[in-house]
């Protein structure tokens, strides 16, 4: 699939990353391949804990995760370039952290849409790592007939369905009706269920509210245009992720085809795998090109960010889902069983597929984006 880039006539941009840049990626990838093992992985998938405790700490103590966020609410004060970086890496090793829900979505809707009182109080614990936040801002698709949460303006009634890391979280940010409030999740009135899912090294869960304290989000922006800078910046960032765990696949997958013979011959010598793994290429650098003009519009703030979130977010999902079949389809037998790590990424390729709307409704955005610009 080719998919239109935006005019660029007028615009000169540079799409490559510093050299300081690659080095703090080369030291986030450096520190996720000594930790975020397949066995550290698998920890999660077990259920043996909600996320991998050591790598998220490696991740907060670097500043890595925090890049984003300003240094005047603790954080590291890099930018949007660095943290899509460190996406990348995260997607490459299949980091079992909570580092979409506290950072892309949580930590951004504060920053976007939050009262400086209220980012003073909870972006430095979100930056340090005592706290996990996540939100639910009503991006997703669901086949379930759940009512909308009720908030009265100092309490929350209703059921908050499929929360990122909800168990683990001690903040949300949730949408209810047209607001968006805070609520501190240790707070009376909360329940929590762990859901089951397809992909538990990023667990989800349901979270029930009986009267439990929460406050408006109170940055003076509407809540409609918070919600959509943040889900397009998070589309960015997760296209990122994506695009890391599409090329660790094709790594993997070219490594196997290398070492495994039939018929006396290297699989990879076959024609057949070659023009898989040369598709598997073709989509992921195509997937990397939209994902490079996403960062440069999410850093920029540029009017373009609409458009290129959709274009990275479609770009990316189709390619990271293409690997992670064809990922398997390339190990052959083996490639089905539970020894191997090619069904980790498959299970993440869907997870992030879905988290933040699925690919046909941001293909549905793109299109309007595309029509827009036409017009």
């Amino acid at each position: 699939m080719c998919l239109p880039l935006p005019n660029f006539q007028d615009v000169t941009v540079n799409f490559d990353f510093s050299d300081d840049q690659r080095r703090l990626q080369d030291e986030v990838r450096k520190m996720l391949a000594a930790t975020s093992t397949s066995a550290e992985v698998r920890k999660v998938l077990a259920g043996r804990t909600a996320y991998s405790e050591p790598v998220w700490r490696k991740l907060i103590d670097m500043g890595a995760a925090a890049a984003a966020i300003p240094e005047t609410y603790g954080g590291a004060g890099l930018g949007y370039l660095e943290l899509c970086l460190v996406a990348e890496e995260a997607g490459r090793h299949l980091a079992a952290v909570p580092l979409s829900s506290s950072f892309y979505l949580a930590a951004e809707a504060l920053l976007k849409g939050g009262s400086e009182a209220q980012k003073q109080r909870w972006l430095p614990r979100i930056a340090s790592g005592e706290l996990i936040a996540t939100a639910a801002l009503g991006a997703g698709e669901t086949y379930l007939a759940t009512p909308a949460l009720r908030f009265d303006g100092s309490t929350l009634n209703g059921k908050a369905a499929a929360v990122p890391d909800g168990i683990a979280a001690g903040l949300a940010i949730l949408s209810a009706g047209e607001d968006l409030v805070l609520v501190d999740l240790d707070s009376s009135g909360v329940d929590r269920r762990a859901l089951a899912s397809l992909d538990p090294t990023r667990p989800h869960a349901e979270l029930n509210f009986r009267d439990t304290p929460a406050e408006r989000l109170q940055g003076g922006r509407q809540g409609a245009d918070i919600v959509a800078r943040v889900l397009n910046g998070a589309a960015v960032l997760l296209a990122f992720e994506q695009v890391g765990g599409a090329a660790r696949i094709l790594d993997i997958s070219r490594d196997y085809s290398l070492e495994r013979k039939a018929f006396g011959r290297q699989i990879g010598s076959f024609q057949a795998l070659k023009h898989k793994m040369a598709d598997i290429y073709t989509r992921n650098e195509l997937a990397r090109v939209h994902a490079y003009y996403g960062a440069w519009a999410l850093a920029a703030d540029a009017p373009a960010l609409p458009l290129a979130a959709a274009a990275a977010r479609v770009a990316a999902t189709t390619a990271f889902k293409h690997a992670a079949e064809e990922g398997i389809e390339i190990h052959g037998g083996i490639g089905f069983t539970w020894e191997m790590d090619c069904h980790l990424y498959l299970r993440r390729s869907r997870h992030l597929g879905q988290l933040i709307g699925s690919e046909h409704a941001w293909r549905d955005r793109l299109a309007h984006e595309l029509i827009e610009e036409a017009a």
